[in-house]
This record gives structure tokens, C-alpha cells and sequence, in this order.
């Protein structure tokens, strides 16, 4: 059965490539992309951990230029799902902390912020273990490479799903350049970036210096007299990259180091219902809209060292942390019922070090990695007058947890006859984890008040609250995993034709404790590990003498154990396994060049991602879709030059994004026994959003406008039924209204 679906869905999707003009490459062509005169360019990709054509790597990839990101309307981590086919990104608090689902795996209804993502997230190949760390604004990058289906050989544990790897610009050593851009649009959004690149000695040794500023009013209209208004920006960061190639030898040295801050406010909520009334969608009526305020800072070192003409020996060496504080009003309403303060500060240390070798038909990549990384988190819940009228109450909860993970790992490509490549590669993985000095208490107060302890809840064996205070009680537990991921892959290339493979990829996403449950101690539990077994079959090439570029590509998932959370009586949420999933689909992503003046582009995905095994809270849901999982996605759009004197150039580049139907929660429309809620809101129907620039070129200088959300569609992001856990109101999160505005660009 599961080599029928992939037949048929390869089939389906590879007899499209012809008849659609589609967007991998001109989305996606970084500066180091090299075309002829009529064709598309050829995308260079490090997704094996070494320089390849796009085209040339049996997997499914899809690879997005920094510039193409600004055409797309793409400026922050939390868009990128405007280009990228059955990618979605959600988030209860924005744009900070997003949540990926690609190809429909995600961590589901899981918000805690000492989860690690299933879709592995790094910047220049180094691994952000804290999803906090995840909401970053995109600014001087060359290039975004998504890679979808497990990826745990060469990038490791918590791919289950793929690997996300942003890539910035470095100094190139030669020459100087840089640029300069400011901006303006609605909601007073005030932009600017620039770069400057400088080399100090020739072919030697070279510093780029890049920043990104970006300030809004909220987003939001709160009509709460003297209230802030929600989804306000206010954003800074700043990089730089130090490149030292001593006499120009074999010895390659790149230091990065980056900062940057996000201090805006909490995204909007529609909640309490009888506090909807009157109001337009995009419009709250909030007492106490908090603040977001995230901090990330780093340092990474990249070493090279080539010991022969077929033998080299990289290092990435990083230091990372940052913290976060989410002032979140989670009620929606002008009345006190549900505030909660998210903070925790994060830290991480990672090693890889490995060996390329490349001769006589055999490429081999193979070497260690070490990473630890600790979560210090403070969260207040606070609930109103729960305890009784007139007295607020609430919960405040500390712990710190810590990881660590080892690992080994090898992949050759060997070319067994002409054009025949076989690919085998494996990783071993240790993982260590300890929660640590673990507490919660149940408190008279709120949480900008003082606070007066009433009952411990953390460590404690009866039910919540009737343990009494105890300043010095613990919870400490420990956590450790094995794993063996692996890929064999087999890919045939056709002379002067396309790329075709088949694949087997194994995936692992490490066990977690559960960092949710502050009303007793019975729900801090550490649960199993994902594992997904990914078959996939792929095609990839050029047509129509090179102007039209195909990637093609289905496959099945068996997924076990998604770590997911189970709302019980008390309310306890408890970290658990869904036992078994389905998951299978197909991607199409082309590009065509029409003509000198015209590039269109497509991408288009299908998915069927189902539960075959799962209980929550009572209720039997197989069968039910995983949440954040679309059956279709499509992105299309277009370059259009509508005039190219010589000494100027305007262009015009729109672009539309549609989603079918999704689900925010596994029981889809299902109703837990005894518990009022109505799950059928938390989804999101159907929906279209189009953007789109026009951009005049004179000279060093760029003019450009641009649209988002250009028909203000009104769609949710986030969805959870609050009732529950006992509080009577479901909680959803409304994307982004329609933006624009302008910018000017020098370059020099």
C-alpha cells in the first residue's frame, strides 16, 4: 500500500511539471547562483554538508534568496510559509516562539518553551536548541534552505520532520560593498537595514557589519480606554562576520557574532465571547495587553582546513543564549481572569566536527557533534478571583532543565555505475536530560502584585492544594535516549535529463519532560521518543532548453509516538505519546522563465496526515487530522519587468499564498466528554492571502512599494479551547491584518 500511494502521488505530480511554470529558483536563486543566457540559475546548496547544484541532491529542498524573502514579503521567520509548500508556522504569542509544521509533523497543541522543535532550526549549520531563539527577523541573509522529511543523519536529532538552515552573507575577501535601506508603512512601521562589507587585505582577510531595525504601533486596535494595542513591533539586531584565510591557503577562518532584541507586545486574543461584542475582527477590548520582550545573543566560529585536494576538515564551535518574557493576556477581555507571565532564560553550547572526502565516485562526510543547552523558566498563572470573591490567586512555577547530546555519524555517496549514485549514511545519538529543582505554589495575589503563598502544588502527592507551603520542597527527575537514524538513498542521473531517486530515511526527535503541569507534581513526566521511517520518491531537472526548472517528490510517513499534550481532571496537562500516525503527500515546485521580462513560479503540496491510534482526554480520535496540517498548499507568483531602459528597470513581482482548511487541536471537531468545549472553532477554513512589490532600479538606487494581505483577509493563526481546562472561553490568535508601505535602497 505504501508504495502504491507513492506511485500514484509521484506519478500525479511529475506529469504537472511540464504544463506549470513554478517557483523554486527565481524564489529562490542565491547570489551564488549562476545561470546561462536563456536558463534559470543553478542554486548551490550545502544540504550534505557540502557544495552541490540544487538540481544534483536527492532530496526534497526547497531553497529561497535572501532578496526573494523581500519580493515574497518575507521579513521575519514566522512568513517564511509564503514559500514554501506544506511548511506552516503558528504561535499563541506572535511572531516569538513559532511553532513549524512541515509536512504536517509539529509539536501539535504543545506551547511550553523547553520544547525542542521536531523541525531542527540552525543558523550557518549551527543547531538553536531553544525555540525561543526561532523568531528571528530576516535581514542580510543569501539564502534559506528548508529541507523536508527526517533529516537525522547529517543534521541530527529533532528532524523528525526536516531542518530549516539559514544562511547569512560573509565577507567574500574581495572588494568592498554594502547597502543601505530605509522604509515606512501603515501602523507607523518605521524600517531600515544596511550592510557594509569591507576587505582589509586582499583574498586575506574580511568584516561585514549588518543590522536590522523595525519599530510599529500595534497591529491591533484595542478599545480598552488607555490600553496598549497588541502585536506592536519593536525590533533591533545587529551581526558581524569576521573571514581570515591566511595567505590565502588551505586554512579558512570565519568568526560571527550577532545580538539582537524584540520588545513589542503580546499578540491579540479572541476569547471571552461576551467580550466580542461590537468589535470588528481586528479589533480587542483588553485591560492588561502585556509586553514580548525576547533577547538572543551568540558567537560561533567556523574553521576550515583543507589537508589535500580530496580531504577537508571543518569545526563550528557556538556559544548562544537569550531569554524571553511574555506578558500574556490570555482572556481577551477587560476583567481579570486569566494573565500569564511566560519567562525563561535560555543557554547552549555545540561542537561538530567533521571530514569531507571526495574522490574516484565516493563522497564521505563523517565526524561528532556535542551539544548542551539549559532552561531556567519562571511562569506566572494567574486566575482571577478563582479562590473566592474579591481574592485574586494563581500559580507561580520555577524549574530548570538541561540536555545534553552526543553523537556520531557517517554518509557516503558512491557512484556505482554511470549516472547511478548510492547513498547510505547513519547517526548514533546519546541523549541526557535532568529536570531539576522543580517547584510550584498556589498563591493569594496576581501578577504584578505581591504574592502570598497559599498551598506547594510542585512537589506534591495529594491533590492540587492540599499540601501545604513548603519553601524548601523539589522536584527533580531524569531523562536518557539512544537512537539509531540513518538514510539509504538511491538516485539515478539521466545524461542532459533529470534527477530521479528513491529513499529511505529513519528520524528521531529525543524524549522531553513535561513542562506544563504547575498544579501537581503527578504530571511532570518525561515521555518516549518520536521516530518517523520516511519513504520517498523524487524527480528533479530542466525543460523547455533550461528555461523551466521541476522538483518533484512523494512520500509516506509511518510516525510514532508525537509527544503532544492531554488536558486531565484538576486541570493536570500531561506530556503524551500519540501512539500511532499516517502521513503521506506529494510537493511540486517549478520555476519558468518565460521570457527576459518574465519569470513565473508555483509550488504545490498535498497532504493526508492522519491518527490512527489516540485517546485525549477521553475521547477515542483516530481518524482525526494532526493539527496544523493542510491537505493542500500553493504559492505562485510572478517577476514581471515592465520596463528595462538600460539606466532603468521596473518590476513587478506579485505573489498569493493559499491554504486549505487546518485544525489547531488533534480532536479537530471533536468534543471531550464532560468538558463544554467546542472544538470545531479551533480551525481555520480556507483562505488566500496575496502580496505583492513594485520595485524601480536607477543606478545604485532601488524604489520600492509594497503590499501584504493586499484583500485584508481575517484568519486565525492559533487556536485552544480554554474550557477545558475550566475557563469559560476558547482562545484564538488572528494573523496579521493588511500592511504596506515603501522603501529606498542605496547600494554601494
Amino acid at each position: 500500500m505504501k508504495i502504491v500511494r507513492l506511485g500514484v502521488l509521484l506519478a500525479a505530480t511529475t506529469a504537472l511539471s511540464p504544463a506549470v511554470a513554478l517557483a523554486q529558483e527565481s524564489a529562490a536563486t542565491p547570489a551564488a547562483a549562476e545561470s546561462d543566457d536563456n536558463g534559470v540559475g543553478d542554486i548551490i546548496v550545502t544540504a550534505n554538508r557540502r557544495e552541490q547544484s540544487l538540481l544534483s541532491v536527492p532530496i526534497a529542498i526547497s531553497a529561497v534568496a535572501g532578496d526573494a524573502l523581500a519580493s515574497k514579503g518575507i521579513t521575519n521567520s514566522a512568513n517564511l510559509q509564503d514559500a514554501v509548500p506544506n511548511l506552516q508556522i503558528s504561535s499563541p504569542y506572535g511572531n516569538t516562539q513559532p511553532n513549524f509544521s512541515l509536512r504536517g509533523i509539529s509539536v501539535a497543541n504543545e506551547y511550553n518553551s523547553n520544547q525542542a522543535s521536531p523541525i531542527g532550526v540552525y543558523i550557518d549549520d549551527v543547531y538553536m536548541a531553544s525555540r525561543t531563539s526561532h523568531g528571528m527577523g530576516l535581514f542580510d541573509l543569501d539564502r534559506v534552505e528548508v529541507l523536508r522529511g527526517p533529516q537525522g543523519t547529517l543534521f541530527g536529532r529533532n528532524t523528525t520532520g526536516g531542518a530549516i538552515n539559514f544562511i547569512t552573507r560573509g565577507p567574500s575577501l574581495s572588494g568592498s560593498n554594502g547597502y543601505a535601506e530605509a522604509g515606512y508603512g501603515n501602523f507607523n512601521t518605521i524600517t531600515a537595514q544596511a550592510a557594509v562589507e569591507a576587505t582589509l587585505i586582499e583574498d586575506q582577510l574580511g568584516l561585514r557589519i549588518a543590522g536590522n531595525y523595525l519599530k510599529s504601533d500595534g497591529l491591533i486596535d484595542n478599545v480598552f480606554p488607555g490600553g496598549r494595542d497588541p502585536n506592536r513591533q519593536n525590533t533591533l539586531q545587529g551581526r558581524a562576520t569576521l573571514r581570515f584565510n591566511p595567505g590565502g591557503g588551505p586554512l579558512d577562518i570565519k568568526i560571527k557574532a550577532y545580538g539582537g532584541r524584540d520588545h513589542g507586545t503580546q499578540a491579540a486574543i479572541h476569547g471571552l465571547l461576551t467580550a466580542r461584542t461590537g468589535l470588528k475582527f481586528f479589533e480587542v477590548n483588553e485591560n492588561r495587553i502585556g509586553l514580548n520582550r525576547t533577547d538572543a545573543y551568540g558567537i560561533a566560529a567556523t574553521i576550515s582546513y583543507e589537508l589535500s585536494p580530496s580531504l577537508s576538515f571543518t569545526s563550528i564551535t557556538s556559544r548562544d543564549g537569550g531569554s524571553q518574557l511574555i506578558q500574556q493576556a490570555a482572556d481577551g477581555a477587560p476583567i481579570d481572569i486569566l494573565d500569564v507571565w511566560w519567562k525563561s532564560k535560555y543557554q547552549q553550547f555545540s561542537q561538530e566536527a567533521r571530514f569531507n572526502y571526495g574522490a574516484d565516485g565516493l563522497n564521505l562526510v563523517g565526524g561528532f557533534f556535542y551539544g548542551w543547552d539549559r532552561v531556567v523558566t519562571d511562569n506566572d498563572f494567574a486566575i482571577g478571583q478563582a479562590l473566592g470573591p474579591g481574592v485574586d490567586g494563581g500559580f507561580f512555577q520555577h524549574y530548570r532543565q538541561e540536555r545534553r547530546s552526543y553523537a556520531v555519524f557517517a554518509q557516503g555517496d558512491y557512484e556505482i555505475a554511470d549516472g547511478l549514485t548510492l547513498t547510505l549514511g547513519a547517526r548514533y545519538t546519546w541523549d541526557r536530560s535532568k529536570y531539576r529543582d522543580g517547584f510550584a505554589y498556589l498563591y493569594a495575589g496576581y501578577v504584578d502584585t505581591a504574592k502570598t503563598p497559599i498551598a506547594t502544588t510542585v512537589p506534591c502527592a495529594g491533590q492540587p492544594g492540599t499540601c501545604a507551603y513548603d519553601p524548601d520542597a523539589r522536584f527533580a527527575s531524569n531523562g536518557r535516549d539512544n537512537a539509531l537514524t540513518g538514510r539509504v538513498s538511491l538516485s539515478y542521473q539521466f545524461d542532459a535529463g533529470p534527477l530521479v531517486y528513491a529513499s529511505y530515511n529513519r528520524g528521531y526527535r529525543s524524549g522531553a519532560f513535561n513542562g506544563g503541569s504547575y498544579t501537581s507534581s503527578g504530571g511532570i513526566n518525561y515521555v518516549d521518543p518520536e521516530r518517523v521511517n520516511a519513504y520517498e520518491f523524487g524527480a528533479k531537472g530542466r525543460l523547455a532548453d533550461n528555461r523551466l526548472t521541476y522538483s518533484a517528490a512523494a512520500f509516506y510517513y509511518d510516525y510514532s509516538k508525537q509527544q503532544l499534550q492531554d488536558l486531565r481532571p484538576g486541570p493536570v496537562g500531561i506530556l503524551v505519546n500519540a501512539p500511532k500516525s499516517e502521513v503521506y503527500g506529494a510537493e511540486l515546485e517549478t520555476n519558468w522563465r518565460a521570457s527576459d521580462a518574465l519569470t513565473l513560479n508555483l509550488a504545490v503540496g498535498y497532504l493526508h496526515a492522519t491518527y490512527k491510534e489516540l485517546v485525549l482526554q477521553g475521547a477515542d480520535i483516530a481518524g482525526n487530522d494532526l493539527p496544523f496540517a493542510p491537505r493542500w498548499t500553493a504559492q505562485a507568483g510572478a517577476d514581471i519587468r515592465l520596463f528595462d531602459t538600460g539606466d532603468a528597470k521596473l518590476t513587478f513581482s506579485p505573489n498569493v499564498a493559499y491554504f486549505s482548511r487546518q485544525f489547531f487541536s488533534p480532536l479537530n471537531e471533536v468534543n471531550a466528554p464532560g468538558t463544554g468545549q467546542q472544538n470545531a472553532e479551533l480551525q481555520q477554513g480556507s483562505y488566500a492571502k496575496v502580496n505583492a512589490t513594485l520595485a524601480l532600479e536607477i543606478g545604485r538606487f532601488t524604489v520600492k512599494g509594497f503590499i501584504n494581505n493586499a484583500f485584508n483577509r481575517k484568519t486565525y493563526a492559533y487556536g485552544l479551547d480554554l474550557r477545558g481546562a475550566g475557563f469559560p472561553y476558547p482562545f484564538l490568535v488572528p494573523a496579521a491584518p493588511r500592511t504596506f508601505g515603501g522603501s529606498v535602497r542605496v547600494t554601494f
